[in-house]
């Protein structure tokens, strides 16, 4: 399976959300993570630890490793245009746009799905993320606008947890950090995992 994470907005978790699908999936079966983003935010995540539980490697490595894995995620670069959300598109199984609950990056996630309906393309899920906790109903609202719009989400949700800052800090994945709500993040990536696997996006 390959699974693309992309975003026409930064800060929205889309390298969170490729790693940890990544470490999800490396459950199933051997998980490549492609880093595709001009940043190495990936990479260089990877590297201030003792290394992922699956291999990360380049865009340009991609083609030389991606043979030998059971599943692909690929994290891609910020703002794609027209034709890149179209190759995109065409080189995945499914698109993750991950969009948190506020109005500058639903705006940017409005953009990435106009596109997606001029392209045709009907095999993306949006996840909401950075959701704030109660009693904020910032994350209920957004849901509830995106459904009513016709936008595909996933039923599950990722929180706003600091165990996701201190993951990346400490380059590891975040079911591996030393945090009291580390198991509650690590449960929202493995929701949204167990949705990709079991076919429901």
């Amino acid at each position: 399976m390959i699974v693309t994470t992309a975003s026409f907005k930064g800060g929205v978790g889309k390298t969170t959300t490729a790693v940890h699908v990544a470490a999800f999936l490396q459950k199933d079966g051997d998980t490549l993570l492609v880093d595709g983003d001009p940043n190495r935010s990936a990479t260089r995540w990877s590297k201030r630890g003792n290394g992922f539980p699956f291999k990360v490697v380049s865009e340009q490595q991609a083609a030389k490793y991606g043979r030998n894995f059971k599943h692909i995620v690929i994290d891609t670069q910020a703002r794609p245009d027209e034709e890149d959300l179209k190759d995109l598109v065409d080189g995945c199984d499914i698109l993750i746009l991950p969009s948190t609950p506020d109005v500058l990056s639903l705006d940017a996630l409005m953009q990435t799905v106009h596109l997606m309906k001029v392209l045709g393309s009907g095999q993306y899920r949006v996840l909401l993320t950075r959701v704030p906790p109660p009693p904020r109903k910032d994350g209920d609202d957004a849901r509830e606008m995106l459904s009513a719009a016709g936008f595909p989400l996933f039923k599950g949700r990722v929180r706003e947890l600091v165990a996701f800052q201190k993951a990346a800090l400490e380059g590891l994945v975040v079911s591996d950090v030393g945090d009291r709500r580390a198991k509650l993040a690590w449960n929202d990536y493995v929701a949204i995992g167990r949705e990709i696997l079991n076919g429901k996006v």
